[in-house]
């Protein structure tokens, strides 16, 4: 049903805008943080006052000017149409004065070798897919894009499909056999551009609050979900609103006269609002809200809450207003500023639930719900052109995104809202990223500290979809409690690009990851890999 609607909205907004006779001046696409790092000399330049945090953006301006450019940057000169079609142009191709449209085939092919551990399988990806986008006057963009994937990874990555039923990231996942994975990943967005001054997207898709690689806010970590986001500037302030519709595969819904019938997963909603103020060229502080509710509980059908349709209200004393109100509430700062032409600091701050008496205490109440980032970015290093760097540190106490049950907990399709290690962590990041005419590299290193839940199942903290009914100790809650983890990953991958109309390229990459927990064998995996890739979507294996 929710696909209908989405469907029907979809061509109800293409028709509408058929009546705009404009070149198009904007653009949508999905957020990809490798992708959108070729802008960072724009967004984090002293000259420019742009909204940075609150994606994926909507390409207008300079930005669009730097997408068009990296779109035919270092033509392949050939007159011979395979050639063209190969290395320079869409496969299909149209421009008019009026509306513009463009589609291409998108292979995802990888072979890899699992060169250590005990299970030394051959990794592989079969992902066939295309990609389509239309503009219709200066006001209306619409973008799709659609895979079908087979593959075999990493045990680690075979484990958590197994384990929660989702591809990270990218859905629903059937597991067959001989390790082999099966699973579809879908997006589409549509953006109509009123003025300059707002602008509204009907999505089914992700977002990303913040300015680091990963986010305690709103991450683009799970997967997509079906969304409505208004968007207003006025002067430097930039206000976010979206409601989402998403689903919960961990509590489906169940028919008590026949709890064998197939009903579908379970629906929960989310309000979120973002609210980012550019004080200077270099200062810049947002404020962020969100709060999630399920569509059903054990007092019966719910549905969305009108309460939270505002969109430039509050929510927090709405939320309050229910006396007994089953949802899950937060509230979040996000700050950048610009310390050098090329360097950015930035930093988050998310609070779940505080009692300021037990906070500066400093004595582990279980209660002092919060997470935090500090990070800094930067673009050409040392004077090198194209080459950005980013390091950050990231963590979440224990018990900080869970709420008395899972269906309301800040979670979506069974995967977290914000960070994909949940909470009960500590983790540094660093990532560096350079680019030579079509060749692209990337050398992405990660530790992670963190604590897991014993064998007997009590509650540490970390697994955001236990009660935070079930919290065995109220004081001395520390991060890493539970059974220690310390995970260490890198990543290294060189690539051609040969058409950077849909990023086909030919890559190359090894990963490697240790995973050393309390007691038990260290678990080890390096996997070498090379393919012919063709993709804008996001792949974090790196948990």
């Amino acid at each position: 049903m929710n696909r209908k609607i989405t469907t029907g909205l979809l061509a109800t907004f293409l028709l509408s805008g058929s009546l705009i006779s404009l070149r198009a001046q904007v653009q949508n696409h999905p957020y990809s943080f490798q992708q959108t790092q070729k802008y960072s000399d724009i967004l984090y330049s002293t000259d420019t006052r742009l909204h940075t945090s609150s994606k994926p953006f909507l390409y207008k301006g300079r930005l669009l000017d730097r997408r068009d450019s990296l779109a035919s940057a270092n033509p392949t000169e050939s007159q011979n149409w395979f050639m063209r079609k190969l290395f320079n142009e869409h496969l299909v191709q149209v421009e008019k004065e009026d509306h513009t449209f463009y589609m291409d085939f998108l292979p995802d092919f990888q072979i890899g070798s699992e060169l250590m551990g005990t299970d030394k399988r051959t990794t592989w990806l079969n992902g066939r897919g295309f990609q389509a986008g239309l503009t219709i006057g200066d006001k209306l963009t619409f973008y799709t894009n659609f895979f079908e994937n087979q593959g075999v990874y990493p045990k680690y990555i075979d484990d958590y499909a197994l384990a929660n039923g989702v591809m990270p990231g990218h859905g629903t996942v059937k597991n067959q056999s001989k390790n082999v994975k099966d699973w579809m990943y879908a997006t589409a967005s549509l953006t109509y551009d009123f003025s300059p001054y707002f602008q509204t997207t009907l999505a089914y898709d992700k977002n990303h609050i913040g300015d680091g690689y990963r986010s305690m806010l709103l991450s683009d970590f799970s997967g997509n979900y079906t969304h409505l986001k208004l968007t207003g500037t006025i002067g430097n302030v930039q206000y976010t609103s979206i409601w989402a519709y998403m689903l919960d595969q961990k509590n489906p819904r169940i028919d008590p006269a026949d709890p064998a019938a197939r009903l579908g997963d379970g629906i929960k909603w989310g309000a979120f609002q973002y609210l980012d103020y550019n004080a200077t060229n270099r200062l810049s502080v947002g404020f962020f809200q969100a709060i999630t509710w399920a569509n059903e509980n054990e007092a019966g059908h719910r549905g969305f809450d009108f309460n939270y349709l505002n969109p430039v209200i509050f929510l927090r004393p709405v939320e309050s207003n229910n006396s007994s109100s089953p949802d899950k509430m937060f509230l979040g700062l996000n700050a950048k500023y610009k310390v050098l032409k090329n360097v950015s600091v930035y930093g988050q701050f998310l609070l779940g639930e505080f009692t300021a008496k037990e906070f500066f205490a400093n004595n582990g109440y279980a209660h002092n719900k919060w997470g935090a980032q500090i990070g800094v970015r930067g673009f050409d290093a040392f004077g090198v052109k194209n080459l950005n760097f980013l390091g950050e540190y990231n963590l979440a106490r224990p018990y900080t995104y869970q709420h008395f049950s899972s269906i309301s907990n800040y979670s979506n399709h069974g995967e977290p809202l914000a960070h994909p290690r949940g909470a009960n962590f500590r983790e540094l990041v660093g990532i560096a990223n350079y680019s030579w005419k079509r060749f692209d590299f990337s050398l992405q290193g990660m530790y992670n500290l963190f604590g897991t839940d014993p064998a007997d199942g009590s509650n540490m903290g970390g697994d955001i979809f236990q009660s935070y009914n079930t919290i065995p100790n109220v004081y001395g809650n520390k991060i890493g409690q539970g059974v220690k983890n310390n995970l260490y990953y890198a990543d290294a991958k060189a690539a051609y690009v040969l058409n950077p109309k849909y990023n086909l390229r030919l890559e190359l990459g090894y990963t490697q990851r240790y995973r050393k927990i309390e007691d038990q064998a260290t678990q080890k995996s390096g996997v070498i890999s090379v393919g012919l890739r063709s993709s804008f979507r996001s792949f974090y294996n790196d948990f």
